[in-house]
């Protein structure tokens, strides 16, 4: 029986422990034996099958008293105690602190490392501890997963040649939801409340549709980050008056029913890995503007013209723009919907699984 281990901080939710969570299911229902080792634990967290097995590696509370670099060590040697006891045939890690750890901990074994790059590289692997740790441990790796090229071309031309560009899973939920008879004068966004999914430009740029299309209204689902992103957007509302048509809605675990009759999705970010979100919405067959953030997240999965609408970022006169041509054209709108729900047929948790799967047996074969 194989044995696959997962290393990442913790299973909070969010996109990277999303997949995670997805993979180790899949994997533990295909007869593979499941590790997942974390860091922590957090609040708020996926629940995962009682036959994976989670592994704490992080701080002790006598770690926790150390200086911060004895507490780096510590990390990497518990992680890499956690390898010495289960002998995985291979450690795949998500993110980047658990990439470094998990090719540091492994120094002198056997075990091959898969790496996993989930956000944009441009402002979290371009620091001087990166410009270091890069060409010191990426060759190290036997693979990496990267989301998108945009991703993937940013690294060394060594790490590019043994990788992978694999999308992320759609959850079930959200794919073959019938398509509306009727859709609500109502756009949307999913997505936590955050400084980098830029909402309020979203919300300026809606405020201009509402002045030609006085209808409609916008619906923020998102549960909030506490970064102050929050209180800003509750203010801008205040500040537009506009708290009759622009409503943030707080965190919701039935996306696939609150948003799947809406007329328009309007994703704002300004930079994203490969948002879940995104896939979500295109797999429900909803019309979609989208930025086309780096590190080219959207642009991976969208056509513009053909299964969505892509515009720059931070341009709140193109973003409202988008919005109205698909309020105006709702035939148009329907056909990129239509077209965004294709996503399914190579987003699937089957299919991402058994590139996963295709991969790893490529590397451990």
């Amino acid at each position: 029986m194989r044995r696959i281990a997962f290393h990442l901080n913790c299973l909070e939710q969010g996109g990277a422990e999303r997949v995670v969570t997805n993979l180790a299911h899949q994997f533990y229902a295909e007869g593979y034996e499941v590790f997942i080792a974390t860091e922590w634990f957090g609040e708020n967290e996926f629940q995962i099958d009682e036959g994976i097995r989670r592994v704490h590696v992080g701080l002790t509370e006598e770690d926790k008293r150390q200086s911060r670099a004895v507490q780096i060590v510590r990390r990497v040697t518990h992680l890499r105690q956690f390898v010495k006891k289960y002998q995985p045939d291979v450690l795949i890690a998500f993110a980047q602190k658990a990439n470094y750890r998990a090719l540091m901990a492994t120094v002198g074994m056997k075990v091959p490392v898969i790496i996993s790059i989930r956000t944009d590289p441009v402002g979290h692997y371009d620091s001087l501890a990166d410009k270091i740790q890069i060409p010191l441990l990426f060759p190290r790796a036997a693979g990496c997963v990267f989301q998108t090229q945009g991703q993937k071309e940013f690294f060394p031309e060594g790490t590019q040649r043994k990788s992978r560009i694999i999308l992320n899973p759609i959850n079930d939920k959200y794919i073959g939801v019938p398509r509306p008879e009727k859709r609500t004068k109502t756009v949307v966004q999913s997505g936590r409340l955050v400084d980098f999914k830029n909402q309020l430009m979203l919300i300026r740029a809606f405020v201009k549709v509402h002045e030609k299309h006085p209808d409609y209204d916008l619906k923020i689902y998102g549960g909030d980050s506490f970064d102050g992103t929050k209180e800003l957007l509750e203010a801008l509302i205040a500040e537009k008056h506009a708290g009759s048509f622009v409503t943030l809605m707080g965190a919701s675990d039935e996306l696939e029913k609150v948003l799947n009759d809406a007329a328009v999705y309007a994703f704002s970010s300004d930079w994203e890995g490969l948002p879940n979100a995104l896939l979500e919405a295109m797999a429900l067959g909803l019309p979609i503007v989208a930025t086309d953030c780096p590190c080219g997240g959207p642009r991976t999965v969208m056509q513009d013209g053909y299964n969505g609408l892509l515009v720059p970022i931070k341009d709140e006169d193109a973003m409202a723009a988008g919005i109205c041509r698909l309020i105006e054209n709702p035939e148009e709108a329907e056909r990129l919907g239509e077209n965004a729900r294709k996503i399914a047929e190579i987003a699937n948790g089957q299919a991402v699984f058994e590139q996963w799967r295709d991969y790893i047996e490529t590397l451990i074969g």
